[in-house]
């Protein structure tokens, strides 16, 4: 059951699924993945951020949510944190021209606080992220990726169940069923994690060391 525009629906019911076209690529996808209504972050977003990149990539990124700028320009990791990104991969040994980026939440959600209620983004919750899993479902279905590369601890939850733990299963290969489809994943810190640590260069070179697994897996 999905929502409409100025509605609420309870919790429970919040699902993309409706919304979700059964054929089509990534054009029908994006197409109809703005007109999503499947949970109410979609009412104060100013646009749904679809993911980006090249659809026959080995390597799938995926962060949590949109972030500020991301939100106004319609595309994912488009901000500092995605230029952090690109150069960790590049550093790393992976093309970021021949990834796929996405979230695992397509909306951006966030309070507003500060001189000129500036948009302070917020985590989403657990049911936000279920909700939404019918898109990222689809986009893996589309890039059938070689390796999943899970950025942050709520995009973890989203991909592998509220009991993971980015602090524990970083760096390391996974081998887990996702969608009903067995994955290989690598997960590792959100780039922004990076950003905001008062020993940056320390945190990025843990990003990249993670990074580096994941081009070791592919080969």
């Amino acid at each position: 059951m999905a929502t409409t525009k100025g509605t609420k629906a309870p919790e429970d019911a919040y699902t993309a699924e409706p919304f979700v076209p059964e054929r089509g690529g990534l054009t029908a996808l994006r197409e109809a993945a703005a007109e999503c209504r499947g949970c109410p972050l979609h009412q104060d977003a100013t646009q749904t951020v679809f993911g980006n990149g090249d659809t026959d990539a080995r390597v799938l990124l995926v962060g949590e949510q949109p972030g500020d700028q991301e939100d106004r320009q319609g595309k994912p990791f488009v901000g500092p944190a995605g230029r952090l990104l690109d150069r960790a991969l590049a550093e790393a040994g992976i093309d970021p021209g021949q990834t796929y980026v996405t979230n695992a939440v397509k909306h951006f959600k966030f309070t507003r606080s500060g001189p000129g209620k500036r948009r302070i983004h917020k985590a989403p919750s657990l049911r936000e992220m279920t909700a939404c899993g019918p898109w990222l479902a689809a986009e893996m279905a589309l890039v059938e990726p070689e390796l999943i590369v899970v950025l942050g601890a709520t995009a973890g939850k989203a991909l592998l169940g509220s009991s993971f733990r980015v602090t524990k299963q970083r760096g390391m290969v996974l081998e887990e069923e996702i969608h009903g489809r067995p994955a290989r994943l690598v997960a590792t810190i959100h780039p922004s994690a990076a950003l905001r640590a008062d020993d940056r260069e320390a945190v990025y070179q843990g990003l990249v060391s993670d990074l580096k697994v994941a081009a070791r897996a592919l080969g």
